[in-house]
């Protein structure tokens, strides 16, 4: 037998007798409320795993970021050869008061509550897999290195150029997300764009319509015209989720604002479709309005050759339990995909099921319906 399927059995053995404690970690770090805009959660997040790598001899460091929760990075240095990174988020997209509203619980073999599978399930599993291999004497790497950041549910906007920097030194790189409902693992990704329009018009009574200049007509002039975009053939998609404006029936709004999400299968068509994107947002208006454009292409495509390797030593451990390891490529985006364009070794190998959304609009995962990110 190969020493990774040996391997993988040992570490189930010894996961399977802290299952009590498994549960007990995971139930406490559910219980947080920890959107991404609600630091002092994230926090808490954060201090109940630092105390869980403290006791395996891992240094904690944290790195605060402006608005948010601080990041963390746990590491420790082994006698052997090769550096491995493991990466995960503290925050999710719950807000604050669900924890309240629905609450952890058990049932039919599975976890539930907000955040259970994206991720806080998977940061649980991580440290109790590393336990594993600490108690059993392993002494096969250089260095174990584990960083959490606090903004991945907004892309990662304040995290991305330290994800980078510590991606760029480790010969393989784990990604913590979860499986998809069917219990595949994803083995590629597409690139993902946000942009946030922001529209400054001229207010007005309706009794005085022509003296105003809605900020609002000119973005829902641009709706249709941008979702027309969409080409579900190539992969390419453009979503308009959010748009807002106005302060009153009776008054020509002023302001207004729009948020666009945007899909696509490699680089070079997310360019393409950026640029496209931009075009419509320029178009001519009323010269009394003002147009500010921000965001682009938040998340390169993770391609599936940076899976590659991972994939197949995971596979052959995944076998060795008895496991079946099926892999997809997904178009949301992760962490994972600045290392995988960095040209890291990348693997989202995190197996196990997340059952899709119930009635109450919740996943037993903690996703939001429809996706992911």
């Amino acid at each position: 037998m190969q020493n990774t399927e040996l391997l993988a059995r040992e570490i189930r053995q010894a996961v399977a007798t802290r299952r009590g404690e498994i549960l007990a970690t995971l139930r406490e770090l559910v219980g947080i409320d920890s959107g991404s805009y609600h630091a002092a959660g994230v926090d808490r997040v954060g201090d109940v795993l630092e105390q869980e790598w403290r006791a395996l001899d891992f240094s904690c460091e944290r790195y605060p970021l402006a608005g948010f929760g601080a990041r963390r990075m746990f590491r420790r240095r082994f006698g052997g050869r090769g550096r491995v990174l493991i990466v995960g988020h503290l925050d999710t997209v719950w807000p604050s008061g669900s924890c309240g509203d629905w609450p952890y619980a058990e049932a039919d073999g599975l976890a539930h509550g907000p955040g259970v599978g994206d991720m806080k399930g998977g940061l649980v599993m991580a440290c109790e897999a590393v336990r594993a291999l600490v108690r059993s004497g392993f002494d096969g790497l250089e260095e174990i290195r584990h960083i959490l950041v606090p903004d991945e549910e907004l892309g990662s906007a304040g995290s991305r150029a330290w994800i980078e920097d510590q991606a760029r030194g480790a010969d393989a790189v784990l990604v913590l997300e979860p499986a998809r409902a069917s219990g595949a693992v994803v083995a590629a990704r597409g690139a993902v764009g946000a942009l946030v329009v922001r529209v400054r018009g001229v207010s007005a009574h309706t009794m005085n319509l022509h003296e105003g200049a809605s900020a609002l007509r000119v973005l829902a002039d641009r709706v249709a015209s941008l979702e027309n975009l969409t080409e579900f053939g190539r992969g390419t998609l453009v979503n308009v989720g959010l748009l807002k404006g106005g302060d009153a029936r009776q008054v020509v709004p002023a302001a207004a604002e729009m948020h666009i999400d945007l899909r696509a299968r490699c680089d070079s068509a997310a360019a393409a479709l950026l640029s496209r994107v931009l075009e419509v947002l320029r178009a001519p208006c009323d010269p009394r309005v003002t147009v500010e454009i921000s965001g682009g292409i938040t998340r390169p495509a993770f391609p599936r050759a940076a899976s590659k390797g991972l994939l197949a030593t995971a596979t052959r451990a995944a076998a060795a339990l008895d496991i079946t390891y099926p892999a997809v490529e997904s178009g949301g985006g992760s962490d994972g995909s600045f290392a995988a364009a960095l040209g890291r070794p990348t693997g989202d190998l995190r197996a196990g099921m997340v059952r899709p959304p119930n009635a109450r609009g919740h996943g037993a995962g903690g996703a939001r319906p429809g996706g992911h990110r």
